[in-house]
């Protein structure tokens, strides 16, 4: 259950995790001199309270990009450390929609809008919850061979892509039986996708991406700390970010070869894709979204602040929506898809909410509160 929520003055909602505060000032003032014109204008304004000691990395950030530009990894050691998300503060606003109980510390969320399943990843025991997400119940509890924190969905009525970061395997969960069949991949496997009938894990521990045909499994080298990949361009194109590189890569889905290479801001975690060639990315540490084009030339067109923290994020392209957690505010942003994404809405979240779905058909997001064991139901139309 929800814990009990009280009142408190505004100055005392801070954020508790100073260390990701300082990472998040540090490595935003470095990546300015690389990629100002893209991921920096407004992220400097509205924290400056953060940038008190971004500039003793400056310099060595610098350096290190330079060095690591044609994806070496001999300068990682010099490179600042990959944005997580905020530790969130206790609730002061109650949830918007339903919160139901799902197991413990829930990370990693699907909504598959052909059986109606929402699936859950949770941890000690590592299991994936199948959830009814007409009403909240848990259908069925999978056991997997290790705690994902995220969750990929490989089509209309799955599979469920389970990648284990400590089990160095991707496991497929059949919809709605929980059938589970699991292949070894690279190290610290965070992030799958189906693109191009295969399936691309990101090896955030191997700067690998492995890529999965049947039981076949190739690895192909990216840039360093690949955390996040999304399928772009109609599945034409993959899209990788390496969160510790801070780059975006692109990779033909057919050939594997890498076919462009870009900056991604101050401190970069999630892709997802948008219509088109657009893909958005989630710059945690610079506090915005970007958006890139991702046919021809590689390029970002357009950055757009998301204040607090933002991580968690999921497409709704059949209704063009695009949904940011906000995990220093316990928040979810609801924005308009296209290369000029803007706010609808901002509802109030469970805490720690580090993962979000949506369901096309319905709507519905569906947003992962880590601290709390839960899981919230939110449908916009109902909560405006």
């Amino acid at each position: 259950m929800l814990p009990a929520i009280a009142a408190r003055p505004r100055h005392a909602f801070r954020r508790h995790a100073t260390t990701a505060t300082d990472r998040r000032a540090t490595t935003r003032g470095a990546l300015a001199a690389t990629d100002r014109r893209a991921t920096t204008r407004g992220a400097l304004a509205a924290t400056d309270r953060r940038a008190t000691t971004r500039g003793a990395l400056a310099a060595a950030l610098a350096a290190a990009v330079a060095v690591a530009g044609c994806g070496s990894t001999t300068a990682v050691g010099d490179l600042p450390r990959a944005a997580e998300p905020d530790t969130s503060p206790p609730l002061e606003t109650r949830p918007a929609g339903r919160v139901v109980e799902v197991g413990n510390r829930p990370e990693g969320v699907v909504a598959d809008p052909v059986t109606g399943l929402v699936a859950v990843g949770l941890r000690d025991p590592d299991e994936l919850a199948l959830v009814d997400g007409a009403t909240g119940e848990v259908r069925r509890r999978v056991p997997l061979p290790g705690a994902p924190r995220h969750l990929g969905l490989a089509g209309p009525a799955g599979p469920v892509l389970v990648p284990t970061e400590r089990g160095d395997a991707l496991s497929r969960v059949a919809l709605p039986g929980g059938a589970i069949d699991t292949v070894p991949v690279g190290a610290f496997p965070h992030d799958a996708v189906e693109a191009g009938g295969r399936i691309w894990a990101a090896d955030e521990h191997g700067n690998t991406v492995s890529v999965v045909e049947g039981d076949d499994v190739r690895r192909i080298d990216v840039a360093t700390q690949p955390g996040g990949v999304a399928a772009v361009d109609r599945g034409r194109r993959v899209a990788v970010v390496s969160v510790r590189e801070r780059v975006l890569e692109l990779y033909d889905s057919d050939t594997l070869e890498r076919v462009a290479r870009v900056p991604a801001g101050a401190g970069p975690t999630h892709v997802v894709p948008g219509e088109g060639g657009l893909a958005y990315v989630v710059d945690t540490a610079g506090d915005g979204l970007l958006v890139f084009e991702t046919r021809g030339r590689l390029r970002i067109l357009r950055r757009y602040p998301l204040l607090g923290a933002p991580y968690g994020v999921a497409a709704d392209l059949r209704n063009g929506r695009l949904w940011v957690t906000l995990t220093e505010r316990n928040e979810v942003m609801e924005l308009a898809t296209g290369s000029r994404p803007h706010r609808l809405n901002v509802y109030p979240t469970v805490r720690q909410p580090n993962t979000v779905a949506v369901d096309p058909d319905t709507g519905r997001a569906f947003v992962t509160g880590k601290v709390d064991g839960v899981l919230q139901l939110l449908d916009p139309r109902r909560s405006r």
